[in-house]
């Protein structure tokens, strides 16, 4: 089932500001310690919350998407970013940071939290990985809540990052291109991009952090936030959410082109929501559209005036109706 949506006349807000029962650090092997936290009902429905960048760390808002009555939620920074360690910006091993470690992780984590099966929230990147991680351990998945589909294709690749996204918004392409030399302008900007972030020179790595991290902050709200587009200019977060998103999109998010989509027959049986602007510049429709179609049993919502962010007022409350209707 699919629907369009346009801004409720009453939108449903988000649930008020929890803190943690418990917090703790999973040693996942390979010298990293995830850090995980538990907040809302212990005896509750169980669901883990999948963060975007990769790289964003997982934000204490996003607890707020879940009734703390009915849910046990379970939030976690995956490898060197957020309250993980070692963090990127200290020098954390990227070689050790693929997507099959992350699903190991997040299974290592159910285990140790004695969870039989867990609703899984993902949005951009962490839709990807819901998705992965849900064709991985369909048996483990009671529902998956997605939004902001990313299925990590070549084209949706390019598309952000190769120049198409820069004719919505020119002037922030602009700035985009500000680190990268005239003469490596035409090239996969991925890859130039990657030696930059890469840089002996901690200026210059800086400098293309930054510049990466800002593209995507002020590019994800309909209507940008300055707020958002500050956060992602800090420079400790944009050597984190730069270096490790490039990371896994020079590797192509460690997947064979089009697998997700090829594998999308293990998701059948589970039931699901995916929540998609309109208008989102950074992961297009177009991927939502070809998930839906491929999982019969998912309900699709698009928004027709919301961009990228869960935090535009229409996705955060068709978020939150599907949380609430998977209770």
């Amino acid at each position: 089932m699919s629907e369009t949506s346009a801004q409720p006349s009453t939108l449903r807000s988000l649930y008020p500001p929890i803190e943690p029962f418990v917090t703790g650090f999973l040693d996942v092997g390979d010298g990293q310690s995830m850090y995980w936290e538990v907040s809302g009902n212990p005896d509750g429905k169980p669901v883990v919350f999948l963060h975007g960048g990769p790289g964003g760390g997982a934000q204490p808002a996003v607890r707020q998407f879940f009734d703390p009555a009915a849910y046990r939620i379970v939030l976690l920074d995956q490898r060197g970013c957020g309250r993980s360690t070692p963090h990127v910006a200290d020098g954390a091993d990227l070689s050790v940071n693929t997507t099959d470690k992350l699903l190991a992780d997040i299974e290592a984590l159910r285990e140790h939290l004695s969870i039989d099966k867990w609703m899984v929230f993902g949005g951009s990147w962490g839709s990807t990985l819901s998705i992965a991680y849900a064709e991985t351990f369909p048996t483990r998945v009671t529902e998956l809540v997605l939004r902001g589909i990313f299925l990590l294709r070549r084209s949706e690749i390019d598309w952000y990052y190769n120049g198409g996204a820069g004719n919505i918004f020119p002037e922030r392409w602009d700035k985009f291109l500000e680190p990268v030399p005239e003469a490596q302008r035409g090239e996969d900007l991925v890859a130039v991009y990657h030696q930059l972030l890469h840089s002996e020179d901690p200026d210059v790595a800086a400098r293309a952090a930054i510049a990466w991290s800002a593209w995507e902050g002020s590019t994800s709200y309909l209507y940008p936030q300055a707020d958002k587009i500050e956060q992602n200019s800090e420079t400790r977060f944009a050597l984190a959410f730069a270096r490790i998103e490039n990371h896994y999109f020079v590797n192509g998010g460690f997947f064979d082109e089009g697998e997700l989509l090829r594998k999308s027959s293990a998701l059948h049986g589970i039931p699901g929501t995916i929540v998609q602007g309109r208008y989102d510049v950074v992961c297009p429709a177009t991927s939502a559209w070809a998930l839906h179609k491929a999982w019969p049993e998912s309900k699709l919502v698009i928004v027709d005036d919301a961009g990228h962010s869960a935090m535009e007022p229409g996705i955060a409350h068709h978020l939150v109706e599907a949380t609430d209707s998977y209770r």
